[in-house]
């Protein structure tokens, strides 16, 4: 098995465990930011084909799809076994709706230049090569399709508690390389498509207090793949040293994320 390859078992693994907590937790508050990415692509006027949706977790952005698209094909694809098994239970109902288990950071060939949008948030930034995952997105559009991609850069605020989960976890694991968010306009445009967005939306976010917070983002969360990997006694010493000086009760911050729209 390739780094790569390990890397992507270990990211659906994570999932995989995390799967009820992250819906239960993060999907309500991270509903704001699906919301302004399927209204990028759902107030255009879009050729025919499918809507993809990369790394769709839970697929969360069905309902709004599903609205304001009615009767277009969705695809959502997500690595994670778990996290697909409960798309599809939301899928349900809606038959021209699919999901795929399979790696969204290189789409089927047979995708290439026949969809009508790709949407996608919070899954670009887990990606071993996310400049490689965007350009394989945007070509899969048709002329006229429409691309919006929401994602978490390396900064996501100055003061709150994502700001301090990654000092505290920056202490004791190196922190990745946050360069390759440069390379994403010109991945987009090198594949003939025309940026016509590149916001930073932000929006108000709660947590009952920091320690509720800390256990949903390392059992329901993006730190599951390493706390499986470092052990009970690593995310221990991690929490409290996260607890130590946190604010006490209700802990609400404002985190922005970056959010791509695109057009062939």
């Amino acid at each position: 098995m390739t780094g790569r390859e390990e890397r992507l078992a270990r990211l659906a693994k994570g999932w995989d465990e995390a799967v009820t907590g992250y819906e239960s937790y993060y999907v309500p508050r991270f509903a704001p930011w699906v919301t302004a990415a399927v209204r990028a692509v759902g107030a255009a006027t879009l050729p025919e084909g499918p809507v993809l949706v990369p790394c769709c977790g839970t697929l969360p952005e069905l309902d709004a799809l599903v609205e304001l698209l009615p009767g277009r094909e969705i695809v959502g694809i997500d690595l994670s076994g778990g996290m697909v098994r409960r798309a599809r239970e939301r899928a349900a109902r809606h038959p021209g709706v699919s999901v795929v288990e399979g790696d969204a950071s290189t789409l089927d060939v047979r995708r290439r230049g026949r969809c009508a949008a790709v949407v996608s948030v919070f899954g670009l930034q887990q990606l071993p090569e996310p400049d490689a995952a965007i350009r394989s997105w945007a070509a899969a559009l048709r002329p006229g399709g429409r691309l919006s991609v929401v994602f978490w850069p390396s900064v996501t605020e100055l003061d709150g508690p994502f700001a301090r989960i990654a000092e505290v976890v920056g202490r004791h694991v190196p922190p990745g390389d946050g360069s390759w968010a440069d390379g994403l306009v010109p991945a987009l445009t090198a594949q003939g498509v025309v940026v016509e967005r590149d916001e930073w939306p932000s929006f108000p976010m709660s947590h009952p207090d920091a320690a509720t917070f800390f256990d949903a983002h390392v059992r329901s969360g993006p730190m599951r793949p390493l706390a499986d990997a470092r052990g009970e006694a690593f995310v221990g010493r991690l929490r409290a040293e996260f607890l130590s000086g946190a604010p006490a009760g209700e802990w609400r911050h404002r985190p922005r994320a970056r959010h791509l729209v695109a057009r062939r």
